[in-house]
């Protein structure tokens, strides 16, 4: 069920000493990312009808599950085979969803292809590293690329809601690195 091969980082640490200790034994990592693939749906409706005071909390609370689902998984030794599968998936369909429905509105659409297709890349080395039995842990590149994506969404939201395009631009730079940090962890070791 476990691999005892699984890095513990910093930020691990940190959200074990402050908060996971709050979550009962009995919630188990994929159960929180099971959580975040039923929120899906909503935080990409409740943004869709232009319900920010809403959607954002809601969409921050369902990204913010992505920390807490691994640190749990690592700090707990719960690491397993479909935490690591469903994990990416869920972060994917997140992220995903929320790129159509923000960047193809509001931004030049080039820039949703490149998140989009990097997106795309990683889900076919997924499944390919799947097909051959290799199911990988998400990098620590892999990782940046995640909240820096989650920033970038969050920046568009909160530009949408107050009408500042400043913010828009601030988040096109981000899911530009977002982008390099994905090419980085490709590099490294898919996904």
């Amino acid at each position: 069920m476990t691999e005892n091969n699984h890095e513990v980082y910093l930020h691990d640490r940190i959200l074990d000493r402050t908060m996971l200790w709050l979550i009962p034994r009995w919630i188990y990592p994929n159960y929180i990312t099971s959580l975040r693939l039923i929120l899906t749906p909503f935080v990409v409706y409740v943004n869709y009808v232009g319900n920010y005071y809403i959607g954002i909390p809601l969409f921050l609370f369902a990204a913010f599950t992505d920390a807490v689902d691994g640190s749990l998984a690592r700090t707990r030794d719960q690491v397993t085979d479909l935490g690591k599968m469903l994990d990416p998936l869920a972060d994917k369909l997140l992220i995903g969803s929320m790129v159509v429905l923000l960047l193809f509105q509001n931004f030049d659409a080039r820039l949703a292809y490149a998140v989009l297709g990097i997106e795309a890349i990683f889900i076919v080395l997924a499944s390919v590293r799947r097909i051959t039995g290799h199911i990988g842990q998400a990098n620590v590149w892999g990782k940046i690329k995640m909240m820096l994506q989650c920033a970038a969404v969050f920046l568009i939201l909160l530009g949408l809601t107050f009408g500042n395009t400043l913010l828009f631009a601030i988040a096109s730079w981000i899911f530009g690195a977002a982008i390099v940090f994905a090419l980085i962890s490709l590099f490294f070791h898919g996904i």
